[in-house]
């Protein structure tokens, strides 16, 4: 466990971040290797039908994320207020939400699976391989959720070295079963997807182990497991805006992906392949937004309105060195690797590629200043405002498309990522700087007073 409300801030967020980004990098590597095998092995249709679900699993994923998360803040508050009779209860009623929204959703996705594809505008070519591939993504819901939630609990307790460690298995897991059940038994995309499904299954479970003997602090006893409706209620007032503000951001990329999916599948295998590169080298930036939200949190329970605006100030900095570094690389040296993922011999895919990296690079900067005022305020114990943050970018991935598109084609589905990062700063900078300075004030004016 990690206190972080002692010390310098650069250093415990950065030391804090580490971790987790050697975790995401493992992650997008094995989503790398995922699309890489589907594309080597059976060729650019199977990547297209991976990469034409890129949205709609994020869509899925990105509520769970955000979700457990949420239920993580509170923890991480109680722990940072050294309450840890609020803790056991919290995490006590985390499992209850949690069991009972696996249980839901699984069932719902399940159902509706086919329809959501319709809705995507996916090809009909690819559809059955498709649906394939997300149903076995969608019965394996209840495994993400528990490993998403003890990996969200160990960064609450300031942990972020214990999820890496398990997301490491996964990934090497994974990439074995890649090529066992897609090269040696031939079982196409859904092969994939079970891959995934099995290697998360081992990753959650082995995590679990750990987690409850590691962490004596999150043993709830009889009395933290009796439901009180003020903290279900505390909990799903952060959890989900939180997991709404991930959904409503990859329901503005659901839109653009189904005016994607009507050039076809060489601009869907080629803007996914780049989406994974990009994804990998952006890396940092959620990873800089994981311990901000732990610090900030941890912090504000006890009390450090000061401590937490010199924190988010040391993180854009960071984020700001970064990104110059991001940019050159989108700039020059991205595209070419998008031929690890298919065969490219006309040079197409490389082409519509570099097109991609050359109009969104301009932004990654702002990307990144999204994820810092957003986990700050999340830290902070406001979910409304991050997830406003969302239906900003939603409206503007949606305006963006609707006019750009038939006039510049993939251009246009290339812009609408700019057009939602600048949005999405609209409401997160200034609550931000008005929220903490409120605060500030008024801690100040308590401490005069007394």
């Amino acid at each position: 466990m990690k206190d972080m409300t002692e010390g310098k801030p650069y250093r415990l967020i950065l030391v804090f971040m580490i971790p987790v980004l050697f975790g995401g990098l493992f992650q997008n590597l094995y989503n790398i290797v995922d699309s890489m095998i589907v594309g080597r092995y059976i060729g650019v249709d199977a990547l297209a039908s991976v990469g034409s679900t890129t949205h709609l699993v994020f869509f899925v994923n990105g509520w769970i994320l955000g979700m457990t998360s949420g239920f993580s803040i509170l923890i991480a508050q109680r722990y940072g207020a050294k309450d840890e009779k609020g803790l056991k209860h919290y995490v006590a009623m985390s499992t209850y939400l949690c069991v009972a929204i696996a249980v839901v959703l699984t069932a719902a996705l399940l159902l509706l699976d086919e329809w959501l594809l319709h809705l995507v505008n996916t090809p009909e070519n690819i559809f059955e391989m498709t649906r394939g591939y997300v149903a076995v993504i969608f019965a394996g819901i209840p495994i993400t959720i528990l490993y998403n939630m003890l990996s969200s609990m160990a960064r609450a307790l300031g942990d972020s070295r214990t999820p890496l460690y398990f997301l490491i298995v996964s990934s090497v897991l994974n990439v074995g079963l890649d090529l066992l059940f897609v090269a040696v038994f031939e079982l196409g995309v859904a092969g994939a997807a079970l891959a995934t499904v099995l290697a998360q299954c081992v990753a959650a479970i082995l995590c679990l182990g750990f987690v409850w003997k590691k962490y004596k602090i999150i043993h709830f006893g009889k009395d933290d497991r009796i439901i009180k409706g003020q903290s279900i209620w505390n909990l799903l007032k952060m959890g989900v805006p939180m997991g709404l503000q991930f959904s409503i951001t990859a329901i503005g990329g659901l839109i653009v992906q189904s005016s994607l999916n009507m050039l076809g599948e060489v601009h869907i295998a080629a803007y996914s392949a780049a989406n994974k590169i990009q994804n990998l080298i952006l890396q940092a930036y959620p990873s800089i937004g994981t311990a901000i939200a732990t610090y900030v949190g941890q912090n504000y329970g006890a009390g450090k309105i000061e401590r937490i605006k010199k924190g988010v100030k040391s993180s854009v900095i960071l984020c700001g060195v970064y990104s110059i570094f991001t940019m050159i690389a989108a700039y020059f040296f991205l595209a070419p690797m998008v031929q690890i993922f298919v065969e490219d011999s006309t040079g197409q895919i490389q082409e519509i590629a570099r097109q991609m990296f050359h109009i969104c690079l301009w932004f990654y900067f702002p990307l990144g200043l999204i994820f810092i005022y957003r986990n700050a305020l999340q830290g902070l114990g406001n979910g409304i405002v991050p997830m406003l943050g969302g239906v900003f970018e939603l409206l503007a991935r949606a305006v963006a498309i609707a006019i750009l598109f038939q006039p510049l084609q993939f251009a246009g589905v290339c812009m609408t990522d700019p057009a939602a990062w600048g949005s999405a700063l609209i409401p997160l900078i200034p609550y931000y700087y008005w929220y903490t300075h409120k605060k500030l004030k008024k801690e100040q004016e308590c401490e005069y007073a007394g």
